[in-house]
């Protein structure tokens, strides 16, 4: 099968710098169902969801859907370090991105895709956006303190194996706490950053009220070696919340590897299948809320 077509280009960012763009679209011939805006995990879960990601926007562009994939501010190919990236500036270039990828497509659906960390950026970008836009969520994080604390763990970890302090965790809030930088596996987390995160929850963007052939659309997606026939509490709560402030929101889950975290590169090829077979149903309002 010939790829569908892909430009790659930096942009300037209102923040400062560029931002590295990866644009797919559908091949000659294919009507465009919609909008897919790519806003990745982060550290060195984005570095592992790479061809994940890759495979994906590939294959959402082949059966239709425009994707942009974007570097953020202090990632991939954009300008400046990791240490330069706060959670507004990150914020900033998800809407600038949203609204160049509507303006190059409009009059189809806007989905922003977001993978972990990245489903909480998803969130707080939906809320600042002058248009509606749809959510696919991959293996959501509800709150980023609970990923902040997961990542420290890594440092606090290496901390006590190499026996240099078994108070390493005390020692890098503390450090937070006090509004200063932190590093974390060759991370530099800037307090910009850090307050960012540690504020960020899952929260829905509010839909104004609508009979559900127009409610907009929240899918949220697990993967798992033994998926779950159900929603575990947080993701319950979750859903409950989106569907409470006027979303027609959905779960599912499908087997596969946690690619995200994994040693080694690892895919999902279920959950590509699943996002294909779930972004043209509810586009057509075939099917809202549940597990599948």
């Amino acid at each position: 099968m010939t790829p569908p077509p892909l430009q790659a280009f930096l942009r300037p960012a209102a923040s400062g710098g560029q931002r590295l763009y990866l644009h797919h679209t559908p091949p000659a011939g294919v009507p465009t169902l919609g909008a897919l805006l790519y806003l990745p995990p982060w550290a060195e879960e984005m570095n592992k969801s790479r061809r994940m990601a890759a495979l994906a926007a590939r294959s959402f562009a082949s059966a239709g859907w425009a994707v942009l994939q974007i570097d953020l501010l202090g990632c991939g190919d954009s300008s400046g370090d990791f240490a330069d990236a706060t959670w507004d500036a990150w914020l900033d270039d998800a809407c600038e991105a949203a609204q160049w990828l509507v303006q190059q497509h409009p009059g189809v659906p806007l989905w922003l895709w977001g993978l972990r960390a990245g489903t909480l950026l998803s969130a707080a970008t939906g809320a600042r956006l002058p248009f509606e836009a749809n959510h696919l969520l991959w293996q959501p994080a509800t709150r980023g303190q609970t990923v902040l604390q997961q990542f420290l763990r890594i440092k606090a970890a290496a901390d006590m194996a190499s026996g240099q302090s078994k108070t390493a965790m005390a020692a890098l809030r503390a450090r937070i706490e006090a509004g200063q930088p932190v590093e974390v596996a060759g991370y530099t987390l800037s307090p910009g950053l850090l307050a960012g995160l540690q504020a960020a929850t899952l929260d829905p963007p509010r839909s104004g009220p609508a009979p559900v052939e127009h409610r907009q659309r929240m899918l949220w997606l697990e993967v798992a070696t033994q998926p779950a026939g159900e929603p575990g509490p947080a993701a319950r709560t979750a859903l409950a919340a989106w569907s409470h402030a006027g979303w027609c929101s959905a779960w599912h889950a499908v087997q596969g590897s946690p690619f995200w975290q994994t040693v080694e590169i690892e895919e999902a090829p279920a959950l590509i299948d699943l996002s294909l077979q779930l972004l043209p149903e509810e586009r057509n309002n075939a099917r809202c809320g549940g597990p599948a």
